[in-house]
């Protein structure tokens, strides 16, 4: 173990108000890719854009062909939990992590068994009839052909938040709150691109900012440590 991940241990030792905040590089050992790294998804080629394909005008417009995209790109049913999830669960049932904000959509956090997750970007294993507001699952959406429909003749509409659309206030003001009165944040697998998201950042006030990230960000020159490494390699080592 270096000595960057022996000071992170040393940091989450004697601290009980942690809040974690990851992106996409917290599921790519899962199996998940990221969106915008060299091998990433939106390095790819389609007929449209990811970003046009993924906006909330085109699921409106072309529901079919966006349905075409998202189950063939966007869905990892099998994917688990790696060694960043499962960390940052015994950590939160160890009183030490007192929430965890991502970005993802995988839910794999809770998989985990992470209890408070503030997911930023829905999931895509909750899906929502546009007509009558019907839950239906991920399976529901991964077995039907098409353009899934509820019962009513509805369209089904994942719970993610598509470009061109607002991320969700209540979970906007949680996040806010619980990073303003964290002790210490951990940034991990995220360059801090995405907006507002990454915005969430600046309402830290607590001792110690830690980001853990294969790349540089944008934060880098704020932070207590910084860590440019796998994050499933990282915590690995914590416990």
């Amino acid at each position: 173990m270096d000595e960057s991940v022996e000071r992170l241990k040393e940091l989450v030792s004697r601290c009980d108000n942690i809040v974690f905040f990851g992106g996409a590089g917290v599921s790519t050992e899962s199996g998940i890719p990221d969106f915008r790294s060299v091998d990433g998804l939106y390095s790819q080629k389609y007929d449209y854009p990811p970003e046009k394909i993924l906006s909330h005008d085109f699921f409106m417009k072309n529901t079919s062909q966006f349905y075409r995209f998202y189950r063939e790109k966007m869905l990892f049913p099998d994917a688990e939990p790696n060694d960043a999830h499962r960390a940052l669960s015994e950590l939160e049932k160890k009183g030490k992590v007192r929430a965890v904000i991502t970005q993802n959509i995988d839910s794999l956090h809770q998989k985990s068994g992470s209890r408070n997750v503030l997911e930023l970007h829905g999931s895509v294993h909750r899906n929502y009839c546009m007509k009558c507001s019907r839950f239906y699952d991920l399976e529901y959406i991964m077995n039907s052909r098409d353009i899934p429909r509820c019962e009513c003749g509805g369209i089904i509409k994942p719970d993610v938040v598509l470009y061109q659309e607002g991320l969700d206030n209540d979970t906007i003001e949680k996040a806010i709150r619980y990073i303003s009165q964290a002790e210490m944040l951990i940034i991990g697998g995220t360059s801090l691109g995405v907006y507002p998201a990454a915005g969430l950042v600046d309402y830290f006030r607590g001792k110690d900012l830690v980001l853990i990230n294969k790349g540089a960000t944008s934060r880098s020159c704020r932070a207590s440590l910084v860590i440019e490494r796998k994050i499933g390699e990282v915590f690995r080592n914590l416990l």
